[in-house]
């Protein structure tokens, strides 16, 4: 395989931009599928799950492979909704580059603003999409403003719109400087070459300008040829465009309606002119799993040692746990014993296949280059680095967002209990923002997620896909714990165990901390790495629940100030208790608090109800950052408890006669106010 002519990219976009549609269209374009299915319908190819169909949004991020022109292009499609924002995170990880599509009345929405800022975190080079160009209030100048105002990089139009709202009829091409007109009859699938219209010339001049001022700081020729009264050569502008966008310094935008069957095709074309091969990212680099310190670099090559990364665990109960991997490196054949990391522990390959949607190709290997299944994988979860087995690397861990949102779990009978925790674990394994814990005081089952839809989709595939009956408690806020103040603290841990002493002391500094990172320890480096260790995994240990109601701590900074050992009665056991000791009656004097999740909210209203919107957020302790006008609609954004949302979208619906819709997602924590604590108190301490 020619690397050159591969890409793999992701599509992301807020929920009902039309990005589902978009890709359907992808597929029948390039001859994957033969008839278009419809999101309204529940007959789109990649919306393969049963609630994705009825509910008519995407829930898990779907895969699959098609040509255009002469080359390859593995497609990712992520969901839109900021519940399932976990799929879009662990899909950009394995990414060369990103198709990010607008909606051209909605504009940058949260979730695009989320997506963004997730791509820019792997430095992935993304072209737009504003799509729905034939709705009502469609505004292309409007997007590319916010887009301007709202995200960093550059935003450089390669297309204008022909016509708006019910009369768009196709794209003007900058590059190209030509028109092209969209065929109904077949579809979208044949389109005419035209002359730019008359009257749409002074607009075009005026946006290829602004092209060509951007592509000149990558070739002086564009320049020279300027200054000369001269047009530049179209394949100029695209190599200086595709050099600025792999720069990340640009966006090329494109524009169109899916549904419509306009401007797809120019879209796949700026998918093979703009965005990388594996051969035009930087190589990945790890490190030695002995030596952290040692970085280990692989090259896009299949003669190289195979290295891959795991984005994704699903669960087929034909072949057991199915592992959706991106191989960085080298090639994998069928059979073949690899290594996983961390931990080190050999699996055998014992299928590989490419997929689309959920379906299966059964394949003899992957090579660099390459995303595929790969099953017969142990001891692998999501994140996990495969590896040669002669050759190992470690690639950098994933992060996930911890759950802000839990509820009770129970079987109907207590026939199911078993069945109820293996479906349980497969869930978990599948979905790393979703956890399964019980509550140490009552032994109720709990599961926990990013939000009311999450764990809906997930209590529903218990009961029709796991055929496991539940009753469910109402969802609850996962508040968190941290300190208010610095405290200096020591404990010392002594007792004989067995025939031996074991000793060791420990103080610590606590104080509050919010840089960036949730915890941070520092420890002495003089220790043994043994000691360190210990000490380490009791600090985080202790992290897991506060003394005050149990819920995890976070914002908080450990620094270990210093130890007390005497060589022969050191033990891991000592440093751990002392550890232990040291953190949990340094917490009690640091002034410890409750921290409740915020989330940032975003309403679309017509203007008449948007007084009526603003007091009800305002009730639920909310506050406005801003309120932007939208022709007859008002955008207004603020910041709301997550335990004042709950049943929020009923009520929007009730205020605004259900022309409204709204967004809302994890922004961060804040300390509870002592009115709403002692209100947590007297609810959580109730004895009826």
């Amino acid at each position: 395989m020619d690397l050159a002519k591969l890409r793999n990219i992701g599509i992301a976009a807020h929920i009902d931009a039309g990005k589902t549609t978009t890709t359907e269209r992808v597929l029948y374009y390039a001859k994957k599928i033969h008839r278009m299915g419809e999101v309204d319908s529940g007959s789109a190819t990649m919306d393969w799950m049963l609630q994705e169909r009825e509910r008519g949004i995407t829930i898990t991020s779907a895969a699959t492979t098609v040509g255009w022109k002469d080359c390859r292009i593995n497609i990712i499609d992520t969901p839109g909704h900021v519940d399932f924002t976990i799929e879009v995170e662990r899909a950009l990880k394995v990414l060369d580059g990103a198709v990010v599509i607008f909606c051209a009345v909605g504009g940058v929405q949260p979730q695009s603003e989320t997506v963004w800022h997730q791509a820019d975190r792997y430095h992935i080079p993304r072209i737009a999409f504003i799509n729905k160009m034939d709705r009502v209030g469609a505004d292309f100048e409007r997007v590319i403003d916010m887009m301007s105002s709202r995200l960093p990089q550059f935003p450089v139009p390669v297309q204008i719109p022909w016509g708006a709202e019910q009369g768009f009829v196709g794209v003007i091409d900058l590059v190209g400087w030509r028109a092209i007109r969209w065929k109904d009859e077949t579809l979208g699938a044949e389109y005419v070459i035209e002359d730019i219209p008359v009257e749409l010339i002074p607009q075009a001049k005026r946006w290829r300008q602004h092209l060509v001022d951007k592509a000149s700081e990558a070739e002086d020729t564009i320049i020279e040829d300027y200054m000369a009264g001269q047009k530049s050569e179209s394949a100029t502008l695209r190599r200086a465009l595709r050099k600025l966008t792999l720069e990340n310094k640009i966006v090329p935008v494109l524009c169109g309606s899916a549904l419509k069957n306009k401007g797809v095709q120019p879209l796949l074309d700026a998918v093979l002119e703009y965005l990388p091969s594996p051969l035009e990212v930087p190589s990945v680099k790890g490190h030695d799993p002995e030596d952290e310190e040692k970085i280990v670099v692989r090259e896009p090559s299949p003669d190289v040692p195979f290295s891959a990364l795991v984005f994704k665990l699903t669960y087929s109960q034909h072949m057991g746990p199915l592992a959706f991997t991106r191989v960085y490196s080298g090639k994998l054949e069928r059979g073949q014993t690899i290594r996983g990391f961390p931990g080190g522990k050999r699996s055998r390959a014992t299928k590989l296949l490419l997929v689309h949607s959920n379906h299966f190709e059964e394949v003899p290997k992957l090579e660099a280059g390459e995303i595929g299944l790969i099953a017969g994988l142990r001891h692998v979860t999501t994140g996990s680095t495969l590896a040669d087995q002669k050759h190992p690397i470690v690639y950098e861990l994933m992060r996930f967002p911890e759950p802000v949102i839990h509820q009770s779990i129970e079987p109907h009978t207590q026939a199911d209990e078993a069945k109820l925790g293996k479906s349980l674990a497969i869930l978990e394994l599948e979905d790393p923002t979703f956890k399964v814990r019980s509550d140490p005081e009552t032994g109720q089952l709990l599961v926990s997620g990013m939000g009311e839809l999450h764990l809906e989709i997930l209590v529903d595939r218990l009961q029709r896909e796991f055929r496991v009956p539940v009753r469910t408690g109402k969802p609850q806020v996962s508040y968190r714990e941290t300190v208010t103040q610095k405290v200096e603290h020591s404990s010392t841990f002594s007792r004989l165990i067995g025939q031996k002493t074991h000793y060791a002391g420990v103080t610590l500094r606590l104080e509050p901390y919010n840089k960036g990172k949730d915890i941070k320890i520092h420890l002495p480096q003089e220790l043994p790495r043994e000691f360190l260790d210990a000490i380490r995994q009791s600090l985080n240990d202790s992290f897991s629940a506060g003394s005050m109601l149990g819920y995890p701590i976070t914002n908080v900074r450990v620094t270990v100030t210093g130890v007390d050992y005497r060589e022969d009665e050191a033990s891991d056991i000592a440093f751990k208790a002392a550890a232990a000791q040291a953190f949990t009656e340094a917490y009690q004097k640091a002034s410890p608090a409750l921290l409740e999740p915020i989330m940032d909210v975003e309403v679309i209203t017509p203007e008449e109800y948007m007084g009526d919107v603003l007091a009800d957020i305002s009730t639920r302790r909310g506050k406005i950052e801003e309120v932007e006008s939208i022709k007859e609609h008002k955008l207004i954004n603020g910041f709301v408890p997550l335990a004042a949302s709950f049943g929020y979208a009923t009520a929007l619906r009730s205020l605004t006669q259900g022309r409204a819709s709204f967004a809302m997602h994890f922004s961060h924590y804040e300390l509870l106010p002592e009115s709403e604590r002692r209100k947590l108190f007297d609810y959580l301490t109730f004895t009826p």
